[in-house]
């Protein structure tokens, strides 16, 4: 669960008008606060996913309401960036403009919750001596469990989206600005932090740096312009991963104690890709099935077999490949390699290298390639295990037991909180991966899939 926020005292600025915009990839669904202005619990303004994972602009002097703005959506994607823009100024003659919603650069004008603040009404935020949160309620609850980048606050002015991003002509996607200049000025408490990794140095024209209040802030190569696979906690089969975390980059303890398998958010037909999964923790003796990893076929269902009677999730069926701890790939209720595919321990690394234009997959572990394996041998495939159908597939990771807890490595640099030890050649990846990547292979994430 996270724990991470921030906090800055404020200036004195403008109680009336004001933009807020992040991009956000969230990975804990449920209510979490992106933003909060705060003088008292109960006095503040915030910006937060309620319970229903709908985004909530909510306002409060006093123990009244000001305005509270519920969207009709909900914001559920774990696999993609939003950009969150809520544009205030109090002082418009019409209600509706006085609060103005956007994600994506689209304004949103459906909301089952709709009260504006009275026009030329003060909200509590901007006021001298009192903090802005990023991240928490008041700094101790309700966290945001995800990504951020380049959250900004212009102070005085209600900002149009396209300060903060534009529309790719060829795609027709919101794609970031990583460029920002207010229309008019930043404004006294104005900010732009979290443009360069983790930094949480100011980098518009003032010098409104943030601190870490609580947590870790870790650094990631996931981010709006190129975006990386995790796990897909959206995944109907995913039930029983309660404790998920970093990212979803880490599988948690699970309970109650049956297989249970979790697809990545992305996937493929054609290309080479590859990724790393550390082993944090095994249930029992390396001899006991508990684990396995691969890959999963997304064009069959992936949601056949899990149950509390003991089914395996997915590799009894032709729908998953899986590199079993007991040694050897599962796939269709049989294994096979057993000898070519040994059993892996807490702290190894394993090693994937899918080839969808040959139909090959290899397998390695800590730096070495299991099988005499050789991933740049085309189509002979030399040590590979032959994938049995063309398809769609997505890395996946297949656990029994609450001790079986996994990191993933798709490129974003870290196992969980911790950067990789030793980086290994990228190739020609835009990612960072503790092994040597072999060459023409790409990362599961947006450049990757388009390279």
């Amino acid at each position: 669960m996270a724990t991470t926020y921030l906090s800055r005292t404020q200036g004195t600025g403008n109680r009336q008008i004001f933009t807020y915009s992040a991009w956000i990839k969230r990975s804990d669904l449920g209510q979490g606060f992106l933003f909060q202005g705060y003088t008292s619990t109960s006095s503040f303004v915030h910006i937060k996913f309620d319970s229903n994972n709908k985004l909530q602009v909510f306002g409060k002097t006093g123990g009244s309401d000001q305005m509270d703005l519920v969207t009709s959506r909900v914001f559920r994607d774990v696999g993609s960036f939003y950009n969150v823009v809520v544009a205030i100024d109090t002082t418009q003659t019409t209600d509706t403009n006085r609060v103005k919603v956007y994600i994506n650069g689209v304004q949103e004008t459906s909301f089952s919750t709709t009260s504006y603040p009275s026009v030329n009404a003060n909200l509590e935020i901007n006021v001298s001596g009192y903090t802005n949160y990023i991240g928490a309620q008041y700094g101790t609850q309700a966290y945001y469990g995800g990504l951020m980048s380049y959250v900004a606050f212009v102070d005085g002015t209600q900002e149009l989206p396209g300060i903060f991003g534009e529309t790719d002509s060829t795609t027709g996607e919101w794609e970031i600005k990583t460029g920002i200049t207010p229309s008019v000025a930043w404004g006294n408490n104005g900010f732009l932090i979290l443009k360069n990794g983790n930094s949480l140095t100011d980098e518009s024209s003032n010098s409104n740096n943030f601190t870490l209040g609580g947590g870790t802030l870790t650094k990631t190569e996931d981010c709006p312009s190129n975006v990386f696979a995790t796990m897909n906690r959206a995944s109907p089969t995913t039930t029983v991963y309660t404790n998920m975390a970093n990212g979803n980059l880490y599988n948690g303890d699970q309970s109650p104690n049956y297989w249970n398998a979790i697809p990545g958010t992305f996937a493929a037909s054609s290309g080479k890709f590859y990724w790393e999964v550390k082993i944090e923790g095994v249930w029992g003796t390396t001899s006991q099935v508990s684990q396995r990893h691969g890959i999963a076929n997304l064009n069959v269902d992936l949601n056949q077999k899990v149950g509390s009677t003991g089914d395996v999730a997915w590799t009894d069926d032709p729908i998953a490949a899986g590199w079993q701890n007991s040694s050897g790939v599962r796939y269709s209720n049989s294994v096979t390699g057993t000898s070519d595919y040994p059993s892996y321990v807490v702290n190894d690394i394993l090693m994937f290298a899918m080839d969808l234009d040959n139909l090959k997959l290899y397998l390695g572990k800590n730096g070495t390639w299991q099988n005499s394996g050789n991933p740049t041998s085309g189509a002979s495939g030399t040590g590979a295990y032959t994938i049995p159908i063309a398809g769609i597939w997505t890395p996946y990771s297949e656990t029994k037991y609450g001790s079986d807890v996994i990191s993933w490595n798709c490129g974003n640099g870290h196992f969980r909180t911790t950067a990789i030890s030793s980086a290994g050649t990228a190739a020609s990846t835009p990612g960072i991966f503790e092994y040597d990547v072999p060459t023409s292979y790409q990362p599961m994430s947006t450049k990757g899939l388009n390279a």
